[in-house]
């Protein structure tokens, strides 16, 4: 993304779109006191963070055993009734579904290929679902603190080991045939990246014709073997997003509060809730609410304004697809690809 003079000046940014992910998948009952169990207590938590100015939702089911569902049913059943609750939110489901280890030592990690394709057949459809790219290590206890894990299950030897190990896995097996089955379904892929060289595996995918459509993407800032909190890496990976792309910035624990002020002031967008952080000052709680409600006190702070839903959707540009490689690379402001026999550094057409 290129930065002008201007570029700061908030009433020359887009509007700030403040996603939300209030279902922590991660935890388990007890560990946070806005973690829903009920059908009921989902929506809630939906129509309670889109009140407070969340325009995006990051969506995980939990059984009343407090663990993640692997029920498909059960998430065609959420879908159905946000889609009645909040009509102006950005439905956007995790695509990891639920990594919450069952028994206390049981492994932390991603369900199979089978599983996660699903995804792309929910009903009602969802507007997005998130999408690795390349198999990585995920170890999100690497950067927390013992103040961090305080109280919660994870602080237990054995949980603490199932997510130190945990491991992402999204090489190309998964994501080409992934990828084929969200565009043919209509729903927009939302790149969960971390790493240059996870976006620039995007790019290839972008400029080999796999993906035609808006890039919408997170930069996941969470440590091991994801990016990590240097205020450096977070500017580096916005400098090379392409201008056209929608990026959201998420990190973890009460480093999110910090890099999210970063993102706010530098015109991208943010990320917040329990399955994100539980903190706000040192040993104080703090809720999925209270999160988006922070962010909206620091863009105020800042003169940028909150995007409604409806604008949300139009930043995200939902539901469009493009004719082929070409123009996407045009909507995208990246230059074009290699003709045959093409020398020098690619410019973009400017004699049409």
């Amino acid at each position: 993304m290129h930065f002008l003079d201007d570029s700061l000046l908030p009433e020359n940014q887009e509007k700030l779109v403040i996603q939300a992910a209030p279902y922590g998948p991660e935890w388990l009952p007890g560990d946070t006191d806005d973690l829903p169990l009920t059908m009921d207590e989902h929506v809630q938590a939906a129509v309670d963070c889109y009140r407070a100015g969340a325009t995006v939702l990051h969506i995980h089911v939990r059984e009343l055993d407090g663990h993640g569902s692997k029920r498909m049913s059960m998430f065609n059943e959420l879908l159905a009734r946000l889609r009645e609750a909040v009509p102006d939110m950005v439905l956007q489901i995790g695509g990891s579904i639920s990594f919450a280890p069952e028994d206390e030592g049981a492994e932390a990690k991603w369900l199979s290929y089978d599983t996660r394709h699903l995804l792309a057949e929910l009903t009602p459809r969802p507007d997005q679902v998130t999408i690795a790219i390349n198999t990585s290590q995920m170890n999100i206890v690497e950067i927390m603190s013992d103040d961090d894990l305080a109280g919660t299950s994870i602080a237990k030897p054995d949980y603490y080991r199932a997510y130190r190990d945990m491991v992402v896995e999204a090489g190309p097996d998964f994501y080409l045939e992934h990828l084929k089955r969200l565009h043919d379904n209509g729903i927009q892929p939302h790149f969960q990246l971390a790493t240059m060289a996870q976006l620039e595996t995007v790019e290839r995918l972008i400029r080999s014709g796999v993906h035609t459509g808006p890039l919408v993407l997170n930069y996941v800032a969470i440590g091991g073997g994801f990016a990590g909190r240097h205020p450096a890496d977070l500017i580096e990976f916005v400098r090379r997003v392409p201008d056209g792309a929608v990026l959201t910035i998420e990190s973890s624990m009460r480093a999110v509060a910090p890099m999210n002020a970063i993102a706010i002031a530098l015109g991208v967008h943010v990320r917040v809730g329990n399955e994100d952080n539980l903190w706000a000052r040192k040993g104080e709680r703090m809720s999925s609410v209270r999160q988006v409600e922070q962010m909206v006190r620091i863009a105020d702070a800042l003169g940028r304004d909150i995007a409604s839903g409806a604008e949300a959707k139009e930043i995200y540009h939902l539901g469009e697809d493009y004719a082929d490689t070409d123009q996407t690379l045009t909507r995208l402001g990246m230059v074009p690809n290699r003709r045959p026999g093409q020398r020098g550094f690619m410019l973009r057409d400017t004699t049409r």
